[in-house]
């Protein structure tokens, strides 16, 4: 997103108090702020009566979303944006972002307290995934990958394919809401033994069971199925080193039906006039988190071209990484 040239100090402090505004976003979201205000729009006496805040905090958390543009206010009477109302507010209206809060309060926060050390040194943190932080943790990460996945298919047309293969992927949720999109489209999930587990749970919870397989292999070095016309590798970047990277994109060519077609999904570092925020702040996540990598968009373009895929474009998603599109030469 462009910023106004400006020679003032107004964007360097806006990046500079960031933090505040996501400290009060996870308060907002823990202390049901959103939830409350989807009962209707409310004063600060009502809002402070629904969720039990004191009224100095209310306002003060209020007023701080509405700066923010997640709620609007009008004459003392405040009301859930159309963002807030559909991703904050536990409706059921779609992906219900607040256990990502949780976890970016709960689990990553707490990580970039200690980030000059990683940036002086690109080693990691320690990360504590004891009593219920493992929960969080897991909780979290899904949820983003469900709103990814949300992004994905609402942004490309599934239609078009007949068999997918979802290689290495984390969350079995790319494949469901590909299968929702596209009732003609049957589906193959192959990866590790824990997310094998927990997709054939999901897709038995979205009633999909009769249309996809779940097979439980390394990306690496297990056996994987051949024929398909769609290979999704969502996540699975980033996860891994660059030789890896080679031999699971090769692995997916060899996979892949004639003319079939690659979405390979992440975040990634570009070489474009104004760098893509979102991915270059998750650089530093997944550096501080774990160690993992986000790669320049050019080296993944390569790998591909290497391994006998041509990448025609490169899709940006709300919210969400870019997925580039490439084709089977």
């Amino acid at each position: 997103m462009s910023h106004p040239e400006s020679s003032g100090p107004e964007r360097i402090l806006a990046v500079a108090t960031g933090y505040m505004a996501a400290k009060q976003l996870f308060a907002a979201s823990e202390n049901g702020v959103f939830a409350a205000l989807a009962q209707g729009p409310a004063a600060i006496t009502d809002l402070a009566a629904r969720t039990g805040l004191p009224e100095r905090t209310a306002r003060i958390l209020a007023d701080a979303m509405a700066g923010l543009g997640l709620v609007t206010r009008t004459d003392g009477v405040y009301a859930n944006s159309p963002a807030a109302a559909r991703y904050l507010a536990g409706t059921g209206d779609d992906v219900d972002l607040r256990p990502f809060l949780a976890f970016l309060d709960g689990i990553s926060y707490g990580h970039w307290l200690n980030f000059g050390e990683t940036a002086r040194t690109a080693k990691p943190a320690d990360l504590d995934l004891g009593g219920d932080r493992m929960g969080v943790f897991m909780t979290g990460v899904m949820t983003y990958n469900g709103l990814h996945a949300k992004m994905l298919a609402e942004n490309y047309d599934f239609s078009r394919h007949e068999r997918a293969l979802d290689l290495g992927g984390l969350s079995a949720a790319f494949l469901t809401e590909a299968l929702r999109a596209a009732p003609g489209l049957r589906g193959t999930f192959f990866s590790g033994e824990f997310m094998a587990d927990s997709a054939r749970n999901a897709i038995a919870e979205a009633g999909l069971a009769d249309r996809v397989e779940v097979a439980a292999g390394d990306p690496l070095t297990g056996e994987v199925p051949t024929g398909f016309d769609l290979v999704l590798l969502e996540h699975v970047v980033h996860r891994y080193d660059a030789g890896q990277n080679r031999r699971i994109i090769e692995r997916a060519r060899a996979a892949a039906a004639p003319g079939a077609t690659l979405l390979l999904l992440d975040f990634f570092l570009d070489s474009d006039a104004e760098q893509r925020t979102i991915d270059a702040l998750h650089a530093a996540e997944y550096l501080v988190i774990d160690g993992t990598v986000v790669y320049p968009e050019d080296e993944v373009r390569d790998w591909l071209r290497d391994a006998g895929w041509e990448p025609v474009e490169t899709r940006a998603l709300p919210g969400s990484p870019r997925v580039i599109i490439a084709e089977a030469r």
